[in-house]
């Protein structure tokens, strides 16, 4: 049990580490290009798509270092029913079509939240890096 608590502690902090790492370097891409960007909508809308790839990029790493976990320990029967179980568990879909082995079990429902966690924390950057925008828009109109 307390081998399976400190493996579970591994994966949280593991996909946790990535997603920090991602959302700094992806905050300093954005600063970068707020401080050169115009109020053209194009020029908005890019960038607000580069931004949600990099989210579903660092997402998509997160869904895999816990499907290769799986995988790895036999959880499930293959690599590809390893990555979709996690990426529905991860995006909190719950098919429930994929089903852990009873020991693993509870690591389904500490994916679900770790990914929810992870979900809110990239809705929250996708927010501050709008919210920098209109600032910065905002303070260029007032000069």
């Amino acid at each position: 049990m307390i081998a399976k608590l400190l493996i579970a502690s591994a994966l949280v902090a593991t996909t946790v580490t990535i997603h920090a790492s991602g959302l700094g370097a992806g905050l300093s891409y954005a600063l970068r290009s707020i401080g050169r960007l115009e109020a053209r909508f194009w020029q908005i809308t890019w960038l607000l798509i580069r931004v949600a790839w990099w989210l579903i990029v660092l997402h998509l790493l997160e869904i895999a270092v816990w499907a290769l976990f799986f995988w790895w320990h036999e959880c499930l029967p293959d690599v590809e029913s390893s990555f979709y179980f996690s990426g529905v568990t991860y995006a909190t879909l719950g098919y429930g079509d994929l089903l852990l082995p009873k020991e693993w079990r509870m690591f389904g429902p500490l994916e679900a939240l770790t990914g929810s966690l992870m979900v809110g924390l990239s809705i929250a950057f996708f927010f501050a890096v709008i919210s920098k925008m209109l600032r910065a828009r905002t303070e260029t109109r007032q000069s």
